[in-house]
């Protein structure tokens, strides 16, 4: 029992702060919610994410845009509109991930990658087969759309 109120503080610092490592990965909680997205004549299925974030999204939807390359990992757009949201540390980005960077910046990643940054999840899509050689190496048209 000493030992015990010893390192009880330690034990419930790890647990209250969540340290994130390079083994860690964000898990948000999915919705019965399906999103198509298009890219040119391939088809990727996404499940979405239960969040204040999705449900903004999924009213711009159905959305074609012309996404941008960044670091060889992700294809990303500006929205003209600003998205409530609650930007979490999520540690590791999974190819396939589908997040919000601030406020107004829909990010589609195609590489997985250890991270700092902060993203609101949105979603991620369920088979990443091909989505790689798919976008390519420069700006991509994206449909994203309710399923």
């Amino acid at each position: 029992m000493k030992y015990l109120l010893i390192f009880l503080p330690t034990i419930l610092s790890t647990v209250f702060t969540g340290s994130i490592n390079e083994k860690t990965t964000f898990q948000p909680t999915p919705i019965p919610s399906k999103l198509k997205i298009t890219i040119g004549t391939s088809t990727f299925e996404a499940t979405l994410y239960d969040n204040e974030t999705t449900k903004v999204f999924k009213t711009l939807l159905p959305l074609s845009i012309q996404m941008s390359e960044l670091n060889g990992n992700e294809k990303y757009y500006y929205l003209d509109s600003h998205l409530p949201s609650k930007q979490t540390q999520v540690g590791k980005i999974q190819a396939g991930d589908i997040m919000l960077y601030g406020d107004n910046c829909l990010v589609v990643f195609y590489k997985t990658f250890i991270t700092s940054y902060t993203y609101t999840p949105l979603g991620r899509i369920d088979n990443i087969t091909g989505l790689s050689a798919v976008v390519g190496a420069g700006k991509a048209a994206i449909t994203f759309e309710l399923k």
